[in-house]
């Protein structure tokens, strides 16, 4: 019956392809037909551009006006969102978004998605923002005419998109910050005859002996932090032209894992703990479209990472000695392709494929391989002043080992996605439901020791009512107000306003247990979980004359709680780890000519980490950073300044508990561009 089925998807996309081939044909042979060059036109709509997935978007100066160390330091600011710093400079930084766990939250660079079909996290670390045009968060599917079935397959996505370069430049960056952190940054880009690309490369190299502080009801304790050093270089590249656009990126890096710390009076004990990493990965995507009907898009990718984790060292005396290499390769393609019947109406199809290898030198540990398929059909509506879209997934996840217990049972599962909008003047009412679930990573069901074969996939539901509100300027003008004003007023505002209500509930939590001893643990099913939650943002921007003035708002309240047992009256109703209950950011953006200030507060509620003991609890805590950057032109040479003072109030907090996060930090950056 699968086989069946895959050989019956194969020849529907194959079958798409030939049309579109002949259709392009019957164009090319047309004597009436002619190709013209085009010079690059900004269209801008009368409306604000309505989407009915709940999103957050940060681009332009915006994007470039927050921190500039790594991705994560922009998504940290979007309501619904808690980034797990793991502590250190070079520490693991990975997203989850209302309480949904890393692992569902899916990660894309143009369009692509960035896997790791060993354990499911992205480290959004590695990614710096110097070479985005925009960052953007979507809690449902976001609802382009032509995408990826993998774009459907995630309970939230993030999108990164590069920038593509509008002239010829060259800049250099070269900074020093606090903790002996030192770094130099290379970019370069052209346009060329419609072509347009950018290279960007980076070095940078940190002791991270920050000092800290741990205080509790039982102990005291004062340090630098130790073995959280790290070296990591970092090159991509990307090249534009018309629909296809491509991207290539190589990662390297050596740091230490500092670990947990302990009660003690000195720094004796030092975790050993070294990790290795070399990311590459090679994409491509062409985007063409057929008359006005017929939209294609072909996606490809390659991606081969490597990992060593070791502490076989001498001084070793507190860990388990290890010396594990981990080496993923992943090969990606997808087809996608759009009709569009109607002016109203879209029909869209994609069928994506995905062959992923692990290996690794654990004892008793084989190759693994997984194949995964992913079918979706889907539908969108734009009638008037309403809209309304609807998706069907298909996902089987197949996989293949020569362990003696063999490999897991293959997944087959068919999700159902629905949206509605209602827009009335500047004002959108929306709703949707999505129903989707994680597979068990390559970890979960074959780590030796631990992983589970028999594991279910987590099942996710999501309901979101909201509503967004839009306005500027040039709108209440076109609305007929204040038109004395539209020839003198050189004002530019604008007001942006959105909540959403949600509810999530998860079944089957993959969690890893001590069910064969205190020192044996096993992964394993268990749990549900029911989250209520209301995110709120507010983005406002004035400019006038040399002036320029933003402010980005975001609010978070939700209570994600355990229902597994009604019976367990200990923690029947109790709130998940790591979940606070009360978070909020705002960012103050204000700018003269060239000159720039920022500042961002951001709050996080207490919140429990230990399901042992509810009276565990981390405190809640307050952190402020404050950027000014100033630029002068001489001629053709921009030279630009910027201090950076992260954690002005020097506050003593952590994400996840002994991982004290660095307190106040001092950023310098000197950049030349041409």
């Amino acid at each position: 019956m699968y086989y069946t089925l895959k050989y019956y998807y194969l020849r529907v996309i194959l079958a798409i392809v030939l049309a579109f081939a002949a259709t392009a044909s019957a164009s090319a042979q047309n004597p009436t037909d002619s190709i013209r060059e085009l010079y690059e036109v900004t269209v801008t709509s009368k409306q604000p551009l309505r989407t009915i997935a709940t999103s957050q978007t940060l681009s332009g100066a915006d994007l470039q006006a927050l921190s500039t160390t790594s991705v994560a330091d922009a998504l940290k600011y979007f309501s619904g969102v808690q980034i797990k710093d793991y502590g250190g400079l070079g520490g693991l930084k990975t997203i989850n978004v209302r309480s949904l766990g890393a692992q569902h939250v899916g990660v894309y660079v143009d369009g692509i998605r960035i896997t790791n079909a060993q354990n499911g996290t992205v480290d959004l670390g590695k990614f710096s923002l110097s070479s985005m045009e925009s960052v953007s968060l979507y809690n449902a599917n976001k609802l382009d005419y032509c995408q990826s079935a993998s774009e459907y397959a995630s309970g939230a996505t993030v999108y990164l998109q590069t920038r593509r370069p509008a002239h010829d430049s060259l800049s250099v960056q070269l900074r020093n910050a606090s903790f002996h952190t030192w770094m130099a940054k290379l970019n370069g880009q052209f346009n060329w005859r419609g072509w347009q690309g950018f290279i960007d490369g980076e070095y940078c190299t940190s002791r991270g002996d920050y000092p800290f502080h741990y205080h509790s009801q039982f102990e005291d304790t004062i340090g630098h932090r130790a073995n959280s050093d790290i070296r990591y270089g970092r090159i991509e590249g990307a090249l534009f032209h018309g629909g296809f656009s491509s991207h290539i990126y190589y990662y390297d890096s050596e740091r230490g894992c500092p670990g947990g710390i302990v009660r003690r009076l000195s720094d004796k004990y030092t975790n050993v703990g070294r990790e290795w990493d070399r990311d590459f990965f090679a994409q491509a995507s062409y985007q063409e479209r057929f008359f006005k009907w017929f939209l294609f898009k072909a996606n490809t990718k390659y991606t081969n990472e490597y990992l060593r984790y070791c502490t076989d060292y001498p001084e070793n005396q507190n860990t388990a000695r290890v010396n594990n290499h981990y080496r993923q390769q992943d090969v990606y393609g997808a087809l996608c392709a759009a009709f569009t019947p109607l002016s109203w109406l879209s029909l869209s199809t994609s069928y994506d494929a995905r062959y992923s290898i692990l290996r690794a030198d654990l004892k008793r540990f084989d190759d693994v391989k997984r194949v995964d398929q992913k079918l979706v059909f889907a539908t969108q509506i734009n009638w008037h002043d309403i809209q309304a879209a609807a998706s069907l997934l298909h996902q089987r996840y197949s996989d293949w080992t020569f362990a003696h217990v063999g490999a897991a049972d293959p997944l087959d599962r068919w999700t159902p996605a629905v949206s509605l909008a209602y827009t009335l003047y500047n004002i959108t009412l929306r709703g949707w439901y999505k129903e989707i679930f994680r597979a068990p990573t390559l970890n979960d069901l074959y780590y030796t020791q631990v992983g589970n074969r028999n594991l279910k996939p987590e099942e996710t539901k999501q309901w979101n009512l909201g509503v967004e509100y839009h306005l500027d300027n040039r709108q209440a003008r076109l609305d007929g107000r204040r038109e004395s004003q539209q020839t003198t007023d050189n004002r530019q505002w604008s007001v942006a306003v959105q909540a959403d209500a949600y509810i999530n509930k998860i079944e089957n939590r993959i969690v890893c247990l001590p069910l064969k001893g205190t020192y044996t643990w096993s992964m394993m099913n268990y749990g549900y979980t029911f989250c209520r939650g209301l995110n709120a943002t507010i983005k406002g921007h004035y400019a006038k004359g040399p002036w320029n003035f933003s402010l980005l708002n975001s609010i978070t309240w939700q209570r994600d709680v355990d229902r597994t047992d009604p019976e367990d009256e200990d923690m029947y109703d109790k709130p998940i780890c790591y979940s606070p209950t009360f978070s909020t950011g705002v960012t103050a953006i204000a700018g003269w000519r060239s000159l720039q200030f920022t500042t961002s507060y951001l709050y996080v509620g207490e919140r429990m980490w230990s399901k042992a003991d509810p009276e565990d609890i981390l405190e809640p805590y307050h952190n402020i950073d404050m950027k000014l950057s100033y630029t002068h032109n001489i001629q053709k040479v921009s030279l630009g300044l910027c201090l950076e003072v992260c954690d002005v109030l020097d506050i003593q907090y952590e994400h996840l508990p002994r991982y004290p996060m660095p307190g106040r930090n001092y950023k310098l950056t000197l950049s030349v561009g041409i």
